[in-house]
């Protein structure tokens, strides 16, 4: 690989889906898009590059771009932000929407769905302080085969002994062969759709829970800081933003600041601080 070739393909992904690639990570190019070259019936990386550069066939850079973004997941991922979410959020969105009885929840760059299914399982587990809402959680990401994998909610046995307590796996899963499917139930309480983070998210309208985690080292700062202010402006006051643990709004965006207390979750800037409350309790609800 030339250093001509990685700066043009990193300027491709950069402008299409904001990730930046340092030379360290060449070898990531190499490795992930070899198979979008043979899919395309070319030999090499550098025929690759080569047919990108002549034709710009926009089906070959949407599979580059598709297979350099997709990221792996799994079922209550960091465990932390699902027991925040459960012991912190949920009851301050219980009390806020008393009245509308509606919240809706948004999984960004959702990958293949363990994110959105796992907290749609402990929705379910709370159907009965639930009775009478309308919970929306709404998926996202730009892959639309990664997508389809999130949509049919089909799992190997390595993924769901990643995270996934047995109860839970026992409770909402169906073994098919070697594979396990998350039920019916629960894939429906996930819609998934289409969407590039660099894109204005307004089309999506507006949610008072967002995770958007582990997504943001991927982006250079002022990349980062146009996405999360793009986020605030599909939040009310009172909403909620996790991001992953070694991602901040910090020296990025006065849009936001921290839940006191939680890390890695926070409120919009200028609204009531929701007072730090200590999670033990439910920490070993999802394990």
């Amino acid at each position: 690989m030339t250093v001509t070739d990685f700066e043009f393909i990193c300027q491709i992904l950069r402008e299409r889906s904001g990730l930046v690639l340092t030379n360290d990570k060449a070898y990531l190019l190499e490795s992930r898009l070899l198979p979008v070259a043979r899919k395309w019936k070319l030999a090499t990386f550098d025929d690759l590059v080569r047919v990108i550069r002549t034709k710009m066939d926009e089906a070959v850079i949407k599979d580059v771009v598709e297979a350099m973004t997709t990221n792996e997941s799994f079922f209550f991922r960091d465990t932390k932000p699902f027991d925040q979410f459960k012991a912190l959020v949920l009851p301050a969105m219980l009390k806020g929407r008393a009245t509308s009885k509606t919240i809706r929840i948004w999984s960004a760059a959702c990958s293949s769905g363990q994110e959105a299914y796992s907290l749609a399982m402990i929705l379910s587990e709370m159907s009965a302080q639930l009775a009478g809402w309308r919970i929306e959680i709404v998926g996202t990401d730009l892959s639309t085969e990664i997508l389809s994998r999130a949509k049919e909610g089909m799992y190997s046995q390595f993924e769901v002994q990643r995270g996934l307590p047995i109860t839970m796996l026992v409770k909402y899963f169906t073994q098919v062969g070697d594979r396990w499917q998350i039920n019916a139930k629960i894939r429906s309480m996930v819609q998934y759709r289409e969407f590039n983070l660099l894109h204005d998210p307004m089309v999506l309208g507006r949610f008072d829970v967002v995770f958007c985690r582990n997504v943001l080292i991927y982006f250079d700062q002022p990349t980062k800081g146009r996405v999360l202010n793009s986020v605030a402006k599909l939040m009310p006051d009172d909403g909620f933003l996790f991001l992953g643990g070694a991602e901040t709004v910090l020296g990025i965006t006065d849009r936001f600041q921290m839940v006191p207390g939680q890390r890695g979750v926070y409120c919009v800037a200028g609204s009531a601080k929701p007072a730090a409350m200590p999670i033990a309790a439910a920490a070993g609800a999802q394990r």
